[in-house]
């Protein structure tokens, strides 16, 4: 039955209109794998010398933090990592038994990259505690125990995958308690230690994450079937209309009535209330760059790098998917007498009025300087006069519906990616790049942030000329569009 499952898989993937696309995201995917997957091999095998040498015990040190590794990696999952999905409801119809489709959905989590990457550290770290004499029953208990708490974590995304604000919760936490280990406060270490190494000295505790897994799974499977039932779990959830006149945007006419819908749209749907949330963590971004706590991102030419995002946090997590945003209804609007022009208008003043907000309320950044907030202001230029017109260009090749009552997939989907909006990304974060470092070259810094901020200025300036070309591709790709958009996700 399984080998049924797999060959529907198989076939939803290569008959699907994105194949091509989702076949060179793929490949691309690969590649950052084996990068990653050496990255961890490295640290699996090196880590040990390392603390080594640095006068620490290796096994208590990696003990000691654990419990922070076991956090981010579940806020890193719960932030990326997909659930696996299946098109469940033809198969309700057909002689396939429900735990079956229960436990295949749930078996393809366990060959996830966010599962498998974990192998190639704890692997390693496990090989050389037993080439360096560690006790062989002892190091296999411990990698037993810490497997299970990974796939612990696994199955909890599950569980927690549509609970609002659970993201910003468990970040929170870490802050706080690393920011109380920093300042000597509280160290949560002191709680934690005891735990691990206790899954390394007490051989019968490996059993406690073992069972909780066990728990988790059976958890996870009985959620998982109490929603397969088409009059139930799998109906679509109707909640009570609410309306908004938001009557002060008539005076602006046709593009008062876009921007009217898309205020409506980001206030009422989960998805998209999700992105603004991801956009105003891009405010911060800049602290990596700007406080000087990294020393590879403390440099002039990373800090225009960084000003592009510290502004363009809603430009790239809600721009990058117009017109997705509207794809539930597209059809409907592309019978309707609507110029593209004022629908593109309105998407490019919605990013226009966040980039300025974003840049106002970046103004914390000037703590570190105002060279720094010159930064951020100059990438806010740019962002308004060329990234801005790049991101509706893109669209135009973006051909992913949006759910908008599921809240992943903030950043994209994998069926964005394409060969024009890969190309359409590099003069977004590069160009303004070579132009400060052009600048610096032949004068100094102001130079180069006068050169991003020229440029910005010349694209708002010619914003006619660009919006007619824009409008020419939205024209030409509308029907491809209407195909996609007719095909679930």
């Amino acid at each position: 039955m399984f080998a049924k499952f797999i060959y529907l898989e198989w076939k939803s993937f290569t008959r699907s209109a994105s194949f091509a696309s989702s076949l060179a995201l793929k490949i691309l995917m690969g590649f950052l794998v084996l990068y990653f997957t050496l990255v961890f091999l490295a640290i699996g095998v090196g880590a040990f010398y390392i603390l080594k040498k640095m006068q620490l015990d290796p096994l208590v040190t990696i003990n000691k933090y654990l419990l922070y590794y076991f956090f981010m990696d579940l806020i890193i999952r719960l932030l990326l990592q997909a659930i696996p999905v299946m098109n469940i409801r033809p198969l309700l119809s057909l002689p396939f038994k429900r735990p079956t489709i229960v436990h295949f959905s749930l078996g393809k989590t366990a060959l996830s990259f966010f599962n498998i990457m974990h192998a190639f550290f704890f692997l390693p770290f496990c090989a050389v505690l037993l080439y360096e004499g560690y006790e062989p029953l002892s190091v296999i208990l411990w990698g037993i125990a810490l497997f299970s708490l990974v796939y612990c974590n696994n199955f909890l995304n599950i569980l927690l995958n549509n609970k609002d604000n659970l993201l910003g919760i468990f970040i929170a936490i870490v802050v706080v308690l690393a920011g109380c280990q920093y300042y000597k406060l509280f160290d949560i270490t002191n709680y934690s230690l005891p735990f691990f190494d206790a899954l390394f000295h007490t051989k019968w505790l490996f059993s406690v994450p073992v069972l909780v897994l066990m728990g988790l799974y059976y958890w996870t499977y009985n959620y998982l079937k109490g929603d397969l039932f088409l009059d139930a779990g799998l109906t679509v959830k109707k909640d009570i209309a609410k309306t908004e006149n938001l009557t002060w945007l008539n005076q602006f006419g046709t593009l008062g009535t876009f921007l009217k819908n898309d205020i409506k749209l980001i206030k009422r749907n989960k998805r998209s209330k999700t992105t603004v949330g991801m956009s105003v963590m891009f405010l911060f971004y800049g602290l990596l760059f700007f406080s000087g706590g990294v020393e590879a991102y403390d440099k002039p030419i990373m800090h225009i790098f960084a000003g592009i995002f510290v502004s363009g946090g809603f430009l790239f997590t809600f721009g990058q998917f117009v017109p997705s945003w509207d794809s539930s209804y597209y059809q409907l609007m592309m019978t309707q007498n609507i110029p593209y022009r004022g629908y593109l208008n309105s998407k490019w003043w919605l990013i226009v009025i966040a980039t300025v907000v974003s840049t106002i309320l970046a103004s914390f950044y000037l703590y570190f300087g105002w060279q720094v907030y010159l930064t951020i202001v100059a990438g806010a230029i740019y962002n308004i006069g060329v990234n801005s017109h790049l991101v509706l260009l893109g669209g135009a090749f973006t051909k992913t519906p949006i759910d908008l009552s599921m809240s992943k997939g903030a950043f994209g989907d994998k069926k964005s990616f394409n060969v024009n909006t890969m190309l359409l990304s590099l003069p977004k974060l590069l160009l303004p790049v070579l132009l400060y470092w052009l600048g610096s070259y032949l004068m100094n810094p102001k130079l180069g942030l006068a050169l991003v901020a020229l440029v910005g200025v010349l694209g708002f300036m010619f914003r006619n000329v660009v919006f007619s070309m824009i409008e020419k591709i939205y024209k030409k790709e509308k029907y491809k569009t209407i195909e996609a958009y007719k095909q679930k996700a």
